[in-house]
């Protein structure tokens, strides 16, 4: 797998956890507690970001990703 398709990977999970962080807000500000769409995005979101954290670890324990220290 080359480098800049798992940093393409790591992005776009990133800017889909932002996305889902907005549309949040959004919800909120507009429904003003009316609906369940803001605990839905904010629960969308959660999933994302343990799943990244997961793709990241599995990736780092298969050796498909390798850790690098700042100033080894």
């Amino acid at each position: 797998m080359s480098d800049s398709l798992k940093t393409l990977i790591v992005v776009a999970f990133l800017l889909v956890i932002l996305w889902n962080l907005g549309s949040a807000l959004y919800y909120l500000m507009v429904d003003r507690g009316e609906s369940k769409r803001t605990v839905n995005a904010l629960t969308r979101r959660i999933g994302l970001s343990v799943a990244l954290i997961l793709l990241v670890v599995l990736g780092i324990w298969t050796g498909v990703i390798q850790p690098h220290g700042v100033g080894r």
